[in-house]
Parts: C-alpha cells; sequence; structure tokens
C-alpha cells in the first residue's frame, strides 16, 4: 500500500514549497498534491501543470498554492457513489482520487493504478470456528491465523478486500478470538476500520452478524475466513446489481461424470439415452452480498446458517441469485486442503 502523505498540503504552503514537494513524489501518476484548509476539508488540488498556467498567468513562487490551485476536482462521496462513478474515472485516466466526507474532510485517496477498484461495501468475516479437523495444527492457534505462505488465511481475505477499496471490516470472534483481535487490532495499519464482534455462544454462520453494530453501507460481503481465493468482488457486485438481486452466492461449479449410459424414463418407456454424460451442479462458495435490509430475517441471539437465510429469502419470494466463480478458490477445511494451499500459493496470483 502506498502512502500518500506527502501528497497532501494546507493551503497556506507557497506555491515555491509545493513544487519542491511534487519534484520528491515518484510514480508517473502521483504527481498530484491535495491541498486542505485548517478545518482538514479538501479545498484543491495541484500538479506541475497547474503550477505551470499559474506561471505563464504571471503568479509568483511566493504566493499560496490557493492562486493556482485547481478548485474544480473530481472527487468521491463517502457512501454517495456507485460503481459507475469509478467506470468515469477510468475512462477519464483519473487515478489518484480522494475520498471526502460528509463536512468535505479527507478521509483516504484512492490510487486507481494499485487498487482493484472502490467498493460501496462492508465486510463481515465469519472467524469464530475451532478448525476441529485441523487438530493439532489449531490447538493454540485458531484457523483463521493458519500461515498459507507468510501470511494468515485471514489476512490474504482482508488484504484483497482492502485492494478492492473495501475498508469497513468486522470480524466475528469466537475461539482464542483475542489472537486474532492482537495481531490486526483496529486495522489502522493497514488504513482499514476493523471491528470486532464476539459470540458468546455459537450463532451458526451468520447469526453474529446481528453483534456488529453499524453498518455503513445498503449491501454487506458476508465471507467465511478459512477461504483462499482470487474472486474479483467487483465484477461479483456488479453482477449483483445487474441482477436486481436481493442476495447473491458465489458458487463454485461442481462436474460430477457418470461412467455409465444414462437413460431417461417417462411411465414405462425410454425416452432418451445419454452415453457417459457429466453434470455440472452449483456448490456454495462461502461468500455472499447481501441487502442490509434481509437482516431482520435473522433471529436474534439464536442459531442460524446462512443457508437459512437462503430458505427465507426464497419463501418470501425474494430474489436470491448466484455467480459462478471461475477463479481460484479453496476451502481450507483439512490437513489436505492445507497442504495443497501452500503448494497453491506459490503459483497463483492473488
Amino acid at each position: 500500500m502506498i502512502n500518500f502523505s506527502k501528497n497532501i498540503i494546507n493551503d497556506t504552503t507557497s506555491i515555491k514549497e509545493a513544487i519542491e514537494i511534487l519534484n520528491t513524489l515518484s510514480g508517473r501518476d502521483n504527481h498530484t498534491l491535495f491541498v486542505l484548509n485548517d478545518k482538514k476539508q479538501l479545498i484543491g488540488t495541484l500538479s506541475d501543470g497547474d503550477v505551470r498556467r499559474g506561471m505563464l498567468a504571471s503568479k509568483t513562487i511566493s504566493q499560496s498554492v490557493i492562486e493556482v490551485m485547481q478548485k474544480n476536482f473530481k472527487y468521491l462521496k463517502h457512501k454517495q457513489f456507485s460503481i459507475d462513478d469509478i467506470d468515469t474515472l477510468r475512462k477519464k485516466e483519473i487515478t489518484l482520487v480522494p475520498l471526502i466526507g460528509e463536512l468535505n474532510e479527507l478521509i483516504k485517496i484512492i490510487d486507481l493504478n494499485n487498487d482493484r477498484s472502490v467498493l460501496p461495501l462492508d465486510a463481515v468475516i465469519m472467524a469464530g470456528g475451532e478448525g476441529r479437523r485441523l487438530k493439532p495444527l489449531t490447538d493454540k492457534t485458531p484457523k483463521p491465523m493458519l500461515l498459507v505462505g507468510e501470511k494468515p488465511i485471514i489476512e490474504h481475505n482482508i488484504d484483497r478486500l482492502e485492494k478492492f477499496g473495501i475498508n469497513n471490516i468486522h470480524i466475528s470472534i469466537n475461539y482464542l478470538g483475542n489472537k486474532i483481535k492482537d495481531y490486526f487490532n483496529n486495522g489502522e495499519s493497514k488504513n482499514l476500520k476493523i471491528n470486532y464482534c464476539e459470540e458468546s455462544k455459537p450463532l451458526g454462520t451468520i447469526g453474529s452478524i446481528l453483534l456488529v453494530k453499524e453498518l455503513e453501507n445498503d449491501v454487506v460481503l458476508v465471507m467465511n475466513s478459512d477461504l483462499l481465493t482470487n474472486i474479483n468482488y467487483e465484477d461479483f457486485y456488479r453482477d449483483f446489481l445487474n441482477k436486481e438481486a436481493d442476495m447473491s452466492v458465489a458458487t463454485i461449479p461442481y462436474n460430477v461424470s457418470v461412467p455409465y449410459a444414462v437413460i431417461e424414463t417417462k411411465d414405462d418407456r425410454v425416452v432418451s439415452l445419454q452415453e457417459k454424460p457429466t453434470y455440472t451442479y452449483f456448490s456454495n462458495a462461502g461468500i455472499y452480498l447481501i441487502k442490509k435490509s434481509l437482516l431482520k430475517y435473522i433471529p436474534k441471539d439464536e442459531f442460524f446458517n446462512t443457508t437459512d437465510l437462503m430458505d427465507k429469502v426464497i419463501l418470501e419470494n425474494l430474489k436470491l441469485t448466484y455467480y459462478s466463480l471461475y477463479c481460484y478458490w479453496l476451502d481450507i477445511g483439512n490437513p489436505n486442503d492445507y497442504n495443497k494451499a501452500q503448494q497453491d500459493f506459490k503459483h497463483i496470483k492473488f
């Protein structure tokens, strides 16, 4: 993650000082400064081109950057932008984008060269399981904290969420949960906001979501913590929007080959014959997009699985869709899966 603190200046900075700062910045597309007033509000941006135009307009280097900065700049407003706004910025080849709050305070600088997207989603990661099938590895270490490569499984997932601009993350913990809290703390080291909700008893694969104190966005991404995947979250979210879904489940295509000819019958007659057919089924991948309004169907302080919520969505005649994963995905549930993850990680791009 690139630190853009050097790109932030205040409105009392002189043009000369700004030029000196611009000269220290690395990266062809990072030569933009963001100008804040004394209330930490973003009031302008400044590039080399803005400085040159100011010089042509007889501005002097001793004057304030206010004299030459761009006041009509592109930005994203927190909780008020859409995926279409991201597309517009990409088409205009705007790579450094400020994310501002309700009072125009600068929240974050988004780098669309390195960040895959900026998705208006909260993420809830289910990390409370005991990992019994992975004992003795999980005797003293919670399963999400087992290393794949040099990082815990859950950190790979958190880093991928951050890459897609999902910065508001909640982790549901139980078994050895303090080890997860001690490792990530509040997420500040990753420029994220990480909160924790702790089960006092098992609440299933989604029941603990009601322990989350505040969800900022209208759509929530819920996922298991023991997955290793390079899913494209933006494509998943686009599919959710395009299908106007209330809930979507990521699925893994699973092929079953029958080694014999299959006869289809009707009444007492054979109506068709297929020679050694292959059937494709879709298995639950443990990653979901859910409208926040659906949380009213989850009973409080009761054991409740995500599949129970899916049944409820169907019963209420709401729209449950699926998104097929054709990327890398592995559920690390047993020692063989864990060993496979170690080998696959050496060759798969995450």
